[in-house]
């Protein structure tokens, strides 16, 4: 580990070993499963008719007997039909699961469809489960519109008219992952009648900031894989990828796909985990942060997604919540905030109940940066000094070694002060890593990357004015709708945000902060973070300062021992 305050973070020990377990998951999943048992009845295809006179179809799972029961409902445009299919020596599997990591094994029913509740584990708990084929989906009429309130509307009459069903008991809850969280956000924000509970399994809440064009810089790895693969799998009106091209700053066509978080009351349980911030971990924190419901509760974790969701301890969460407000039953409710703390990718130091996100008791402390690629703790603000790296091949790194045990739960804020040259649109990605007995201690990353970093943040400077009204003394937001260009050599100051995490580093270990100019992990599919891909910097120089009166600092969330 180098102290000489550059260093090239793409080349990493380990990447072979990673890369031999890689290729051997996708070739064979560690997914098991099972085929869907006589006690569970299904109903194909059952047509629900839009008031605009479109039919929109979904499956139906029902528990044995005639109960009325409770109904989850998950809606989608990836064809509620796409489930696993028995073959010679195995069942055929979604190709997600391949292109994918799967690192932990899981569990799921023949009835399962991508990302979302495994219906016959959710009728034998007694519930009716409808997998809904969104408008333009599977077999669905019409032309969807991804993340728009007219995808809610549906949802909202499909709501309606499951409560309305005599297997019903009138009460509806929504349960699902990524865009099958996402769609639960809008409809909620409606709050239909028969809508008791929603439980959004790790889903953003803004397509700018959150998917498409985080801190202002294009991702164009994951998104366009995302895009070309909605737009196969379903009938779209709209061309989000001609969309993003035609708004490239944030304006009231991205406005108008983000959900009013404080419209909704509902109860809900979100899944704000920290093992995938190049997608969903921002924003489900976010969501978390800003409903309007009295009863709300963030399930934290940074093990892998899929495996997570179908696992029995989510599970068992996922069937409190349900349970208490779809059944109404006297179930305790659950903590407010379930915080898992890890010291690496496969050790969980410990889970506990907390109130609030970030955590009142949280010390944050001030790091500056300093010469030798020093961080440095106080509010002194010390001498003066730079560190000049190369935009597109090194990375200037700082660390702070521990000298006891220190949790740091929360978000980071990365404030600089930096030049650059040569540079046309230049872009700051920073990464926080964790370095243990000289060798970086890898955490687990979106799309299963086992190699992820602490925490990550990145910003387009020429997008680096905040908003005021969003901002919050520890977790700036910038406007991203007003362009600012970067003059050749001039000074400015930037705040980068980085991403929420749980994390506890042992007397010993070292914190490392990671600047670059383009992202601080290798794309190649095999030993690196694919498919996430940010536009870099094209060329040029940086130059971080710090002086006195203008400190470049690191902000971290010390949580005090008890």
């Amino acid at each position: 580990m180098r102290k000489s305050g550059i260093d090239r973070p793409w080349k990493r020990p380990g990447a072979a070993v990673y890369a031999r377990r890689r290729i051997a998951t996708a070739l064979r999943p560690p997914v098991t499963v099972y085929p869907m048992p006589p006690d569970v009845t299904k109903d194909e295809d059952v047509p629900v008719r839009m008031r605009d006179g479109v039919t929109l179809r979904l499956n139906l799972f029902r528990p044995a007997g005639d109960g009325p029961f409770p109904v989850l409902l998950s809606a989608h445009p990836y064809g509620k039909d796409s489930v696993p299919k028995r073959k010679r020596g195995g069942w055929s599997l979604n190709p997600q699961f391949r292109i994918m990591n799967q690192p932990a094994p899981l569990r799921i029913s023949d009835q399962t469809s991508w990302e979302a509740p495994d219906p016959v584990w959710w009728a034998r708990q007694g519930y009716a489960v409808v997998n809904l084929d969104t408008r333009g989906g599977g077999r669905s009429e019409g032309r969807g519109d991804l993340l728009s309130d007219e995808e809610a509307d549906d949802v909202g009459q499909v709501i309606a008219w499951a409560a309305e069903q005599p297997w019903c008991t009138g009460r509806v809850g929504m349960l699902g992952v990524s865009y099958l969280a996402l769609s639960q956000y809008k409809v909620a924000a409606l709050n239909p009648p028969a809508l008791k509970a929603i439980c959004p399994w790790e889903g953003f809440t803004d397509a700018y900031r959150d998917l498409f064009t985080p801190g202002g810089v294009v991702e164009n790895g994951f998104a366009r894989v995302w895009l070309l693969l909605t737009g196969r799998a379903a009938r779209l009106k709209t061309d989000l990828a001609a969309g993003r091209r035609e708004h490239p700053l944030r304006d009231t066509w991205w406005d108008s796909l983000v959900p009013r978080l404080s419209e909704i009351t509902v109860p809900i349980l979100v899944c704000t985990s920290f093992s995938d911030s190049n997608l969903h971990s921002v924003g489900s924190m976010r969501a978390f942060q800003h409903v309007g419901s009295t009863e709300r509760h963030a399930y934290t974790h940074r093990g892998p997604k899929w495996a997570s969701f179908y696992g029995e301890e989510a599970r068992r969460a996922q069937l409190a919540f349900f349970e208490r407000h779809l059944r109404e039953r006297d179930v305790p409710p659950l903590p407010r905030v379930r915080l898992e703390i890890r010291d690496r990718l496969d050790h969980v130091v410990q889970v506990r109940d907390e109130r609030e996100w970030p955590l009142a008791r949280t010390d944050w402390r001030r790091f500056r940066l300093a010469g030798e690629g020093t961080l440095i703790e106080g509010e002194d603000e010390g001498g003066t000094g730079s560190v000049t790296f190369d935009l597109r091949r090194d990375a200037a790194v700082f660390e702070h070694r521990f000298g006891e045990d220190t949790e740091l739960s929360g978000p980071m804020t990365l404030r600089l002060r930096v030049a650059t040259t040569g540079a046309t649109d230049p872009r700051l990605f920073a990464g926080i890593e964790k370095w243990s007995h000289g060798t970086p201690v890898p955490f687990e990353g979106s799309y299963g990357y086992g190699r992820d970093l602490v925490a990550q943040g990145r910003l387009r400077l020429a997008l680096r004015e905040l908003d005021p009204v969003l901002s919050t003394p520890h977790q700036p937001e910038h406007t991203f709708r007003t362009l600012q260009p970067v003059r050749d050599g001039e000074e400015v100051d930037v705040l980068i945000p980085l991403s929420p995490s749980a994390t506890l580093f042992h007397a010993g270990d070292t914190l490392r902060l990671v600047v670059a100019g383009r992202y601080p992990r290798p794309r190649n599919p095999f030993f690196g973070h694919f498919p996430t891909h940010y536009a870099p910097s094209a060329s040029g120089k940086a130059t971080i300062i710090w002086s006195p009166g203008h400190p470049s600092t690191l902000e971290i969330p010390v949580i005090p021992k008890s």
